[in-house]
């Protein structure tokens, strides 16, 4: 799985003209899911991301999760993560999980997040959404359950 998490001070997700999420103070993740993943691979991100230092102390430094200051976090599904573009111009999805696979996955990552008791939002698994945000840094992470960096 491959996660980019950015800090976020507000964002929302839109299908159809509609919000159907949005969050303050918190993290926007979009989420792709590999033919490979497990649900050990959502175990060791969930873990990192909730744990992740990415918000400033008092002192300004960045020494608290999102756990520390009880944030919020919108979860994207996004399967153009999966990209494999090393061969011409047009990337290939064709390792991305398919949907019979995927939506099981995302949804126990989000399960998993939900346990936290923090709010989770999320938007529609393979529907066409505009996903609005406000970078706060910006801080932008990419995880890779696969190399664990």
């Amino acid at each position: 799985m491959r996660v980019v998490v950015q800090r976020v001070s507000e964002a929302s997700v839109k299908v159809n003209g509609e919000i159907i999420g949005k969050i303050d103070n918190g993290l926007l993740l979009l989420v792709g899911i590999d033919e490979n993943d497990e649900k050990t691979d959502a175990d060791w991100l969930v873990q990192k991301i909730l744990n992740l230092r990415i918000f400033g102390d008092d002192d300004g430094k960045l020494n608290l999760s999102v756990l520390d200051i009880k944030g919020e976090i919108l979860c994207i599904s996004q399967f153009t993560l999966i990209a494999d573009y090393k061969k011409g111009n047009r990337p290939s999805f064709i390792k991305a999980a398919k949907p019979d696979q995927a939506v099981p996955l995302f949804d126990y990552f989000k399960d998993e997040l939900k346990k936290s008791q923090l709010k989770i939002e999320s938007g529609i698994f393979g529907a066409d959404m505009k996903v609005s945000l406000i970078n706060d840094g910006p801080v932008t992470i990419i995880m890779d359950s696969h190399t664990k960096r």
